[in-house]
């Protein structure tokens, strides 16, 4: 289970590594385009959510709890993209599965 930390370590949420490693590459490139975004969460106690108004001036970490990057599933990325652009921002939603690689979810 890794964490996405905004700004002050307290403005954190858990997020498992296969995840935030999809929505790091989708939050940096926002950022390094410099577009501002939201980026709504549920809580890792299934109870609740958050949401972050994420802006290149604010600092972030992507903490990840493995040693291995996972295989990318290049589908998710673009759906994760496209809410990230869309009215309602970026939500996070099950990952499709990835016709380059036989299947959805890889480690």
């Amino acid at each position: 289970m890794g964490r996405f930390i905004y700004g002050a370590a307290a403005d954190s949420v858990d997020i498992d590594d296969r995840t935030l490693a999809h929505l790091r590459i989708v939050v940096m490139n926002k950022l390094r385009r410099g577009e501002p975004f939201m980026f709504d969460t549920k809580l890792g106690d299934g109870i609740g959510r958050r949401s972050f108004w994420l802006h290149p001036a604010v600092p972030l970490q992507f903490h990840f709890s493995g040693g291995r990057a996972p295989r990318l599933n290049r589908v998710w990325l673009d759906e994760l993209m496209k809410a990230a652009s869309g009215p309602n921002g970026l939500t996070v939603m099950p990952e499709p599965p990835d016709p380059t690689s036989g299947g959805g979810e890889e480690s």
